[in-house]
């Protein structure tokens, strides 16, 4: 009988648990979501909310606003990670997600720059601002609520689960833009239609905040606030206890600056250099990322609950190593398939189409060249618009947009370079939520791990796409200037993860202990 009561039991706390991690895990999702459309529209929304006159520019100008999200989540982490602690883990997500889903809402019905000019960067750039420290709140939160639910040795396998979130978050971004764009047209797309996913997120956050409502308090943090346990000053206890604050900047420098980069170049910056260095067409871009994504998306789990086993340290370890050894031979690699200048080009097949259209501000020349290759069928397309009579101005600038569509072959080996990148993400990702974790007393665990983690993914990570892209800006900037002078100037921005992941894995492999267990404390 006794048996029995103990099989029921457990049948009911793992019914718990599941229901707990579900409720955590969706409302992550959303947030992540929401946070990551922007920066899968950023080529979009450089020409909506910028000039037109120098999309180079304009798109380092989507790009740096996408960033200053990440930059605003640390101070995120210390404003509700001290709420948290001291008011409770379920109320204070609550909040971040309202926060995140109006201001994503917000994004969608913001005029462009044609119709109210510089205020509306101004007002992407605020809403992106309360985006981050939002997200700042979020991740912590859900972490902590989850790890505090989980029976110990399994800390690692249950907190996975959330670190599945932000993949599929960007995952679930990119199905939405690719559906949106194929069910009203390119050009309306372009247009308009890249709103929508911006106003769908409204509805998803509802459903959200619903399930979350019904979420009880966690267990630890209940029985410390009824035991009059909780941290009267968080933010001075985690901070400015030497013990505790080199804790936290071990965790930094150790483990989630390194883990920041190898995420962000695996993820957002392939999709970046396959878009931009590669020119690969829009969908077969996003197709391409989102099969790589949602293929290892369960290697988070099986990472997860190996850490409970070996350890967490030698498998975040491993991932950053990887990254470090292998980001240049595969972005390489990346590039040579769409490298035209290498193909063998159907000379005869090539087509030249023009269109002129009539317009409020002249007459829109549109020429289409198509050009096949040789390569499994490799097809490259130059779309060139000009505006060819206005009599009140000088004649626009030719606007040109190239577009590369891969065969059968070519398209799986870019899908196969990508899926071994989110391999690697998810090595230093599936383990840093118990890794944080257990570093970290229940009474401050909130604002603690929130800190490091924010500063690694938010500052390190999150200005990847940024920072990459003006270095090979730069490099192509003075291989025009001084032909040969840069070798491969499409794989400099590499150098930032390389640099950062590199003193990360240093640091950890000197100074991290391999697993701690202080959940309960």
């Amino acid at each position: 009988m006794s048996t029995h009561r103990a099989k029921a039991k457990q049948a009911v706390d793992n019914r718990t648990l599941f229901s707990v991690i579900s409720a955590s895990s969706v409302g992550t999702l959303i947030e992540w979501y929401d946070f990551y459309i922007f920066g899968s529209l950023a080529a979009i929304l450089s020409t909506q909310f910028f000039p037109k006159d120098n999309p180079t520019a304009a798109l380092l100008s989507t790009l740096a606003t996408f960033a200053a999200g990440f930059i605003v989540r640390p101070f995120g982490a210390l404003v509700f990670g001290r709420l948290g602690d001291l008011v409770g883990r379920k109320y204070t997500f609550l909040v971040t997600l309202v926060l995140m889903g109006g201001s994503t809402f917000a994004i969608g019905l913001i005029p462009g720059y044609a119709s109210i000019g510089f205020w509306a960067p101004l007002l992407v750039l605020l809403l992106r601002l309360i985006q981050g420290l939002a997200l700042g709140g979020e991740y912590g939160g859900a972490a902590t609520y989850v790890a505090e639910y989980a029976p110990e040795g399994r800390r690692g396998y249950y907190t996975s689960f959330i670190q599945t979130t932000a993949t599929l978050g960007l995952f679930v971004s990119l199905g939405v833009i690719m559906l949106t764009r194929e069910s009203v047209g390119v050009d309306k797309f372009s247009e308009w239609g890249w709103r929508i996913p911006f106003l769908l997120s409204i509805i998803l956050v509802g459903v959200s905040i619903v399930i979350r409502m019904r979420m009880a308090e966690s267990p630890l943090f209940s029985k410390l606030k009824s035991e009059g346990n909780l941290s009267k000053n968080p933010l001075a206890e985690s901070f400015g206890k030497r013990q505790n604050l080199k804790l936290v900047l071990l965790a930094l420098f150790g483990a989630t600056a390194g883990q920041g980069v190898i995420w962000y170049t695996g993820q957002f910056y392939a999709l970046s250099f396959i878009q931009k260095a590669c020119n690969v067409e829009f969908v077969q871009s996003n197709m391409i990322v989102a099969i790589a994504l949602l293929a290892a998306t369960p290697f988070f789990i099986v990472f997860g609950g190996w850490s409970d086993r070996i350890g967490r340290k030698p498998i975040m370890l491993a991932g950053m190593a990887l990254g470090i050894f292998t980001y240049r031979p595969i972005y390489d690699k990346l590039y040579s398939l769409t490298d035209l200048s290498q193909k063998q080009e159907f000379v005869d097949a090539q087509t030249i189409d023009r269109k002129l259209t009539k317009q409020d501000n002249g007459s829109l020349l549109t020429t289409m060249t198509t050009t096949h290759f040789y390569e499994g069928g490799l097809i490259a397309k130059d779309i060139e618009k000009t505006i060819t009579t206005n009599p009140s101005s000088q004649p626009s600038k030719p606007e040109l947009t190239k577009a590369v569509t891969l065969p059968r072959a070519s398209f799986w080996l870019m899908v196969l370079l990508v899926f071994v990148q989110v391999v690697y993400v998810t090595m230093v990702y599936g383990p840093v939520a118990a890794f944080l974790v257990e570093l970290f007393p229940t009474r401050i665990r909130y604002t603690s791990m929130s800190l490091p983690y924010h500063i690694g993914n938010g500052i390190f990570g999150g200005l990847t796409p940024f920072i990459a892209t003006a270095l090979v800006a730069t490099a192509t900037k003075a291989n025009e200037a001084v032909p040969g002078s840069v070798a491969k100037p499409y794989l400099e921005g590499l150098w930032y993860p390389i640099l950062v992941a590199g003193v990360c894995f240093v640091i950890g492999l000197l100074y991290l202990n391999n697993k701690s267990e202080r959940v309960n404390e």
